[in-house]
């Protein structure tokens, strides 16, 4: 689990790929200080584990799945990459709760600079859509970022100085992919009050029918 606050920004060395799969070679210095084979660190958002490691690179696996699932798939050696170790229980939570787990690969549609800051406008897809709120939290390349506004298929996000300065954010431009990860909390709440959902065997896709919307919440006395 992680916190969507960003420790340093890495470079990849090498992408080897394993038939489906892949390893990642990166480079960085501040994630490495106690860090230990079988780690997890957090590459765009996406948890990887640590397979072998230097005092200044470390190799992740990188399943077919995350590959899919991810921006992974299509980084090149010298692009940078946002990294974050996993929380310890003692620190402290600037950010939100993070699984590194992506839900989405979406496109940046547009940006906007209000004076020092500026707004990201992100593309969403209909599978995540009931999971953006807001003044939600919302995890764009693994940085924690509140939801300032949301659109029928955009959301906006702020981004300060610091964090264009201490992320690949503040480089990306329009039309770049990001990998989005929704607030866990949100995704909990809809499996705890969608009772009706139907769960699918293992062959077959799962029923997205039954959602969580205004007309459920009122049946069940929500408003």
């Amino acid at each position: 689990m992680f916190t969507g606050i960003v420790e340093e920004i890495g470079t990849i060395v090498n992408v080897q790929r394993i038939g489906q799969s892949a390893n990642l070679h990166i480079s960085a210095t501040e994630v490495l200080a106690d860090a230990k084979i079988g780690d997890s660190i957090a590459v765009d958002g996406a948890c990887l584990t640590v397979r072998s490691l230097s005092s200044s690179a470390f190799i992740a696996d990188v399943s077919a799945e995350t590959l899919r699932r991810t921006t992974l798939g299509k980084r090149k050696p010298r692009e940078r990459v946002n990294l974050e170790r996993s929380l310890r229980l003692s620190d402290r939570l600037g950010g939100h709760l993070v699984l590194g787990h992506i839900d989405d690969v979406a496109t940046i549609s547009g940006w906007k600079d209000e004076d020092y800051s500026s707004i990201m406008q992100v593309e969403m897809n209909a599978g995540v859509q009931p999971y953006i709120a807001y003044k939600g939290s919302v995890s764009i390349d693994g940085v924690s970022l509140t939801i300032a506004n949301v659109y029928r298929d955009v959301f906006e996000v702020a981004l300060i100085p610091y964090t264009k300065d201490t992320t690949t954010l503040g480089a990306k431009s329009k039309g770049e992919r990001v990998n989005v990860e929704v607030d866990v909390v949100a995704r909990y709440v809809e499996t705890l009050l969608l009772a009706r959902t139907r769960f699918a065997d293992k062959d077959e896709e799962p029923d997205k029918s039954a959602r969580l919307d205004m007309e459920f919440l009122a049946q069940h006395g929500f408003f």
